[in-house]
């Protein structure tokens, strides 16, 4: 019964934000564009669809997400199972004896990224206007991998205490060395790519393990080194399309030098 109550309220503060994002539409609609919303009943139908589907979802967030990362990080941070894993005994931990952590974050931070709606949405466009020479699935698979990477080495930040400003200045320096580097039509999407990883699926989880991780962890605080994983989920993405770019372009320069058989090299890298 309580589940309940709480989803009804989730729902109503879902519409309260998405009310006036209705209101303005069609209010623009009718003053400015001069006419009437087509298609009204469809689009009232699709709002009421929102405001429930995101009232369950924060609905999800909050029995699951959150509880689940939190219980993982505890649980892979507990000093009896560190301890055994290493076969250490009782002498203090060190930031090798945590790998369990990074592998484990290294796979949410890619099934995640993977998962994520707004990423397929983009790969999908990304096919369509680049006629085939931006492949849908590669696109994902390199995004997924620069997010798994950057929530592993994030929860590395956590363990050893560095600064986060740091960790991320030196990524954007290399961000900036590949933007010089890599093809220009990947430049655009890549830094795209960072954001959309960033969204309904990997924000919870990740923020969720970020926090989890800095209460578990001897010397750490929650609120200064608990935040900041999400910041390595959009860096890292960026990263690794930047260098699926440039891979397919040296794939391209070692293609052969026969036309016909160029041509057809060329096609297998458009397939990619």
């Amino acid at each position: 019964m309580g589940l309940i109550f709480t989803s009804i309220q989730f729902i109503a503060d879902s519409a309260v934000d998405v009310v006036p994002i209705a209101v303005f539409l069609f209010v623009f609609q009718r003053l400015v564009i001069g006419e009437w919303m087509p298609n009204l009943r469809r689009i009232v139908v699709g709002f009421l669809f929102v405001v429930i589907g995101l009232g369950l979802f924060l609905v999800g967030l909050e029995q699951t997400l959150f509880p689940l990362g939190r219980l993982m990080a505890q649980q892979l941070t507990n000093p009896d199972f560190l301890h055994g894993a290493v076969g250490r005994g009782a002498s203090a931990l060190v930031w090798q004896d945590y790998y369990w952590v990074y592998l484990f974050a290294l796979a949410i931070g890619f099934s995640t990224a993977l998962a994520e709606p707004a990423l397929i949405a983009i790969s999908m466009k990304a096919n369509i206007v680049s006629g085939g020479a931006i492949g849908a699935w590669g696109l994902r698979v390199a995004v997924a991998i620069g997010a798994g990477v950057g929530v592993s080495l994030g929860c590395l930040r956590i363990i050893t205490g560095l600064p986060l400003h740091y960790c991320i200045a030196a990524g954007y320096l290399v961000v900036i060395v590949q933007t010089a580097m890599a093809p220009k039509l990947i430049v655009p999407l890549a830094y795209d790519s960072g954001g959309v990883t960033t969204s309904t699926v990997t924000v919870p989880l990740v923020t969720a393990l970020g926090l989890g991780l800095a209460e578990a962890v001897p010397g750490r605080s929650p609120l200064l080194d608990g935040f900041g994983l999400v910041a390595f989920a959009a860096l890292f993405p960026i990263i690794s399309v930047l260098a699926y770019g440039q891979l397919a372009v040296s794939r391209e320069g070692d293609s052969p030098s026969d036309p016909d058989e160029r041509n057809r090299a060329q096609e297998e890298n458009h397939a990619l």
